[in-house]
């Protein structure tokens, strides 16, 4: 829920910034404004959206805009990757346990998208890694989170212990 409220507050800030043909330094601040909010709301940390948001500004105002976009795409590609810079575009190798088996937790905020996550991980573990994967329901806050790891499981044939 927190990252799909988030999806949705960026993407109202870029719909309105699509309704423009040009855009101002004023449509460059209220929009950084509204990001702000959105990324406070989203639980991240206030230095981390203030230096996001300094870049973000530094580089939409006055940047000359690539002939292929026009002002609203550019705006949206400085937020993209400045974005992939703060959250890393690197992946990273799960370690695994030299015995078996190896425990993966996932810990996160209420609506993060740690269930959905736990399947996919599931999924890729199984069909790219030839692992045997059991998930483990934990949730005691949301018990449809069981229900939801119980039909993942289901759906990509791996046990559910809950």
């Amino acid at each position: 829920m927190a990252f799909e409220s988030l999806t949705e507050r960026l993407q109202n800030v870029f719909k309105n910034l699509r309704k423009k043909g040009k855009i101002s330094e004023a449509d460059v601040q209220e929009a950084t404004k509204e990001i702000r909010l959105a990324l406070l709301e989203a639980d991240v940390a206030l230095p981390v959206v203030k230096d996001f948001i300094k870049k973000v500004r530094e580089r939409a105002v006055g940047h000359e805009v690539i002939d292929t976009l026009n002002p609203a795409q550019q705006i949206i590609k400085i937020v993209d990757e400045e974005l992939t810079a703060v959250l890393g575009s690197d992946t990273a190798e799960i370690i695994k346990s030299p015995k078996i088996p190896t425990i993966i937790m996932m810990v996160g905020l209420q609506g993060a998208g740690k269930t959905t996550f736990a399947g996919k991980l599931a999924n890729k573990l199984k069909k790219e890694e030839n692992a045997r994967p059991l998930m483990i329901a934990a949730d005691i806050y949301r018990p449809a989170a069981i229900d939801q790891l119980k039909t993942l499981g289901q759906q990509i044939d791996v046990p559910v212990f809950a």
